[in-house]
């Protein structure tokens, strides 16, 4: 009788077993990858079977049973498997890791398909702002579906968590990116629905997005707004002022912001202020104004960069002031400075212009040195400034260069 026992006991041992197994691999068979390594879908398996098992698994475990999961195709076929266990206890951490792998992944309607059941979690999982904030960000700019975003900046508070300007203003720079202008208003009534308070970001933002409008007269009456929201301003508030001031060509007022900004303000503008004056000076031929804040910039303390001096080197080549360029370039490289391939291009060009040879030499060695491959249209013009002794041969390589051009 004993033997008996002891004999129909391991057999059903063995079928909970068979079962256990069974199991396991229905759970990773509903969602089949054929560019997952049999091998891989191996290791899942055996790491997926502790899903199956009748011990009570405490959210720590679960936690490691889906870090440990390579196949991102397993994750939501796992997650359904495990939500109808009695041990199931949601949490952020188990949504937070399944997914951010789902969007190394870019798998993003399996995302939007999981976070749909948010909402059937919601009374017995608590989610953070930083929760909804990695998000919106994978919604936002791994996959393009700022509506998705939206919902979700706004969905907060039926979670019992209210959004901060941190996560409010992401959206707002989420349109302004996307230039979808006429949202961000819509967005910006609804702050004080959401209880976000309005900071300097949130209206430095607005006024990125007015200017790169072409509002530009809406923008500057919003800088009315700080102290009424008991904010300051500072340089990224004045910076697209000034940008879409000089992109319309009205210097005096770009100007006269900028003493605003220093005298109300007490805001020291920084190069990348100074950078747009010079670059928006230089596009309508005014280089010589332009040499002037760079100088004027030194003697305030703030020190030029790159792209200060690239800058003036570009108003200087399309001047034609080729020696003064060339100095300019020397004084970039001799700073450890990379001037770009095309003040390259157009410096070596103005110098076959006037037959600098020797000046021409070194600005070839440089680009080299820089890592820029002079183009077979370039080398041609080099060769018709060295080589060309009379008017014939001028003639002649000037057809041959014509040709090569027209061919690329």
């Amino acid at each position: 009788m004993i033997l008996r026992r002891l004999v129909l006991f391991a057999n059903s041992n063995l079928r909970k077993s068979e079962q256990l197994s069974v199991s396991a691999t229905r759970l990773l068979s509903s969602s089949p990858d054929r560019s997952t390594p049999p091998q891989q879908h191996s290791i899942d398996d055996s790491k997926l079977a502790r899903l199956s098992h009748k011990d009570w698994l405490a959210p720590n475990e679960v936690l490691k049973i889906f870090e440990n999961v390579k196949d991102p195709t397993s994750l939501i076929p796992a997650y359904n498997h495990y939500s109808r266990r009695k041990d199931y206890q949601p949490t952020e951490s188990l949504y937070a890791l399944i997914i951010n792998k789902l969007g190394q992944a870019k798998m993003f309607d399996e995302i939007e398909h999981l976070a749909k059941t948010l909402n059937l979690e919601k009374k017995r999982c608590r989610f953070s702002e930083s929760f909804f904030y990695d998000l919106m960000k994978l919604y936002g700019n791994s996959s393009g579906r700022i509506n998705r975003a939206i919902e979700t900046l706004f969905s907060m508070p039926d979670f019992g968590c209210w959004p901060s300007s941190k996560s409010f203003n992401f959206i707002l720079n989420l349109l302004v990116k996307a230039k979808l202008f006429d949202e961000i208003h819509k967005i910006f009534v609804t702050a004080p629905k959401l209880g976000v308070e309005i900071d300097a970001c949130c209206l430095n933002i607005l006024i990125k997005g007015l200017c790169e409008s072409g509002n530009l007269k809406a923008a500057l009456q919003l800088l009315d707004e700080f102290p009424q929201q008991k904010t300051r301003p500072n340089v990224m508030t004045f910076s697209p002022l000034i940008r879409g001031l000089c992109n319309k060509g009205e210097f005096e007022e770009a100007f006269r912001l900028l003493e605003r900004m220093e005298k109300e303000g007490g805001i020291e503008p920084d190069a990348i202020t100074f950078n747009i004056l010079i670059s928006g000076l230089r596009r309508k031929g005014r280089v010589e104004e332009g040499i002037e804040v760079l100088e004027r910039m030194k003697v305030r303390g703030c020190q030029p960069n790159s792209g200060t001096y690239q800058e003036v080197l570009y108003g200087l080549l399309d001047k034609k002031r080729n020696l003064e360029a060339r100095e300019m370039m020397r004084k970039m490289v001799s700073w450890g400075m990379r001037p770009s391939f095309l003040s390259y291009k157009k410096m070596v060009l103005g110098l076959c212009e006037t037959k600098s040879v020797a000046e021409m030499d070194w600005v070839l060695r440089q680009m080299v040195n820089h890592g820029f491959v002079p183009k077979t249209g370039m080398w041609w013009k080099v060769v018709g400034c060295v080589v060309v002794k009379d008017r014939d041969s001028q003639v002649d390589l000037d057809r041959i260069i014509g040709r090569q051009e027209t061919n690329g």
